[in-house]
Parts: structure tokens; C-alpha cells; sequence
């Protein structure tokens, strides 16, 4: 993981004289897994649009493999093209149906011919086991069906990194399962990924670094064993604290790697 994908650079962002980020910086390297979590209103969803240029940084800079988003000669549209996002709400297209949500994206921004780009998607959908509803619209599948879809979007444009936005925030308890696993599978795969949630077991199944960020700051960071075991930070012990009484996954999540420190 020597080869650095995406450097996040003292990054400040505010809305108004709301202030939601206050220098951010970190690097993500080839094949690594950053996870981001804190409480709500933190500014976790503000950067990974700062990342993108959906929301460009009031100062700071963003690069991507060496290129500075901000320079006045990068083409933004062409650059963004390269850093994938899973949204919270899917974002699919109502119309289309599965296999034309994902292959929209290589037929008209990668400029792939309409036959290359669905046999594109049909493999991307076929990654994510949703090949069998690729003539699916929406409406017809259920909410980590589309979630899915949406991840088959993302590897469909072979971009350098994937940014993932709480991709199980709005989703039924009894379908959270079937889209971490997903997301675990590609990690696994060395997908290069910055993943924005509150699910600690896949934190500590895949992340290499976590990061805890509180008032638009990070206040602390560190491997899953860190956080999981001995977090420093008073508020990071508060809000795992919080997150036991809630679901008790990071009361399990330390058992688990007490357990296996033990083997």
C-alpha cells in the first residue's frame, strides 16, 4: 500500500457561519480501507462531498493520484469520473431499469459504446450477485437490492477509490447484512475505499485505519485493535460507550478481538 490514491489536505469547509470542517488531512493508499465515524452533524458527509468537488473546499486542497482537484486546468468532470460514490439513498434512476442504471455511466462519461458498456455493467451487477435482477427497474427491488445496485455503479466506471456515504443508514435492519457483505467481499478484493459508518463489525473486519471526527476535527485515529481495545480520546470512549448501549456491536467487536488476541 505504498502508492498514495487520494491525499485529503487541510481541508476547511462552512456553510454560511456554519463551520462543518476544520483542517482535515489524511492519505489513502492503494488497496486501503478508511473509515470515517463520529457522532451526526460531525461532518462526515460534508468531506467525502469535499473529496469529490460536490462541495469544493473553502481552503485546503484535494488530490488524486498526484492531480490537484483545484488546479485551474484539471477537468472536473473527467477526474471525478475516477472517484466512485455510494450514496446513502441510492440515487438511482426511477426510469432505468438495473442494468441501465449502471451502464449509463461508462456509455456516456467513459464514452464506451452502448454494447460495451452494458456488457460492462452486466459483470459489474454480476460482482455484486444482481445480475439476475439486471432488467429490474427500482421500484421492483428491495432497498439493499438497489444499494447493491448502486456499488455495481460504482465498480462499473473503474474509478480509483470509492467513497461510501452511510451506505446502510437507510436501510431495514434485515437488509444491512446483504449490502456490508458486499462491500466486504470487494474490500477483500482491494478495492480502494473511504467508507463513511457506523457499522464497527465491518470497521474491524476490513479497515486499515479508522478515523474519529467531532466538530468538523479528528480527534483521534487508529487501527480497529485501538479503537476497539484502548481508545485514548475521552469522547471517542464516550461515543463507542453510546454505540454498546444502542446495538452493543462495540462490546462484542472488543470480545471478539480479546478473544482472538488470546489464540
Amino acid at each position: 500500500m505504498s502508492d498514495i490514491v487520494l491525499r485529503v489536505e487541510d481541508v476547511w469547509k462552512s456553510f454560511g457561519d456554519l463551520q462543518v470542517l476544520r483542517g482535515i488531512s489524511f492519505d489513502v493508499a492503494e488497496s486501503e480501507v478508511k473509515v470515517i465515524f463520529g457522532p451526526s452533524g460531525s461532518g462526515k458527509s460534508t468531506l467525502l462531498r469535499c473529496i469529490n468537488y460536490l462541495d469544493p473546499p473553502d481552503k485546503g486542497e484535494i488530490y488524486l493520484r498526484g492531480k490537484r482537484l483545484g488546479d485551474p486546468d484539471t477537468d472536473i468532470n473527467k477526474i471525478r469520473s475516477r472517484i466512485g460514490f455510494v450514496f446513502q439513498h441510492f440515487n438511482l434512476f426511477a426510469h432505468l431499469k438495473a442494468i441501465d442504471n449502471v451502464a449509463i455511466g461508462p456509455e456516456k462519461v467513459l464514452g464506451l459504446s452502448k454494447e460495451e458498456a452494458r456488457e460492462r455493467a452486466m459483470r459489474a451487477l454480476k460482482h455484486v450477485k444482481m445480475d439476475k435482477w439486471a432488467d429490474h427497474y427500482p421500484a421492483q427491488l428491495s432497498g439493499g437490492q438497489q444499494q447493491r445496485v448502486g456499488i455495481a455503479r460504482a465498480l462499473a466506471m473503474e474509478t480509483d477509490v470509492i467513497l461510501f456515504d452511510e451506505p446502510t443508514s437507510a436501510l431495514d435492519p434485515e437488509l444491512i447484512g446483504e449490502v456490508l457483505q458486499t462491500m466486504l467481499d470487494i474490500a477483500k478484493e482491494g478495492t480502494t475505499m473511504v467508507v463513511v459508518t457506523h457499522e464497527m463489525g465491518f470497521a474491524r473486519s476490513v479497515a486499515d485505519e479508522m478515523i474519529f471526527i467531532d466538530g468538523g476535527v479528528i480527534v483521534e485515529r487508529g487501527t480497529p485493535h485501538h479503537f476497539f481495545t484502548s481508545p485514548e480520546s475521552e469522547r471517542v470512549q464516550q461515543f463507542l460507550h453510546k454505540l454498546d448501549e444502542l446495538y452493543g456491536q462495540t462490546r462484542d467487536e472488543r470480545r471478539t478481538i480479546a478473544e482472538r488476541d488470546q489464540e
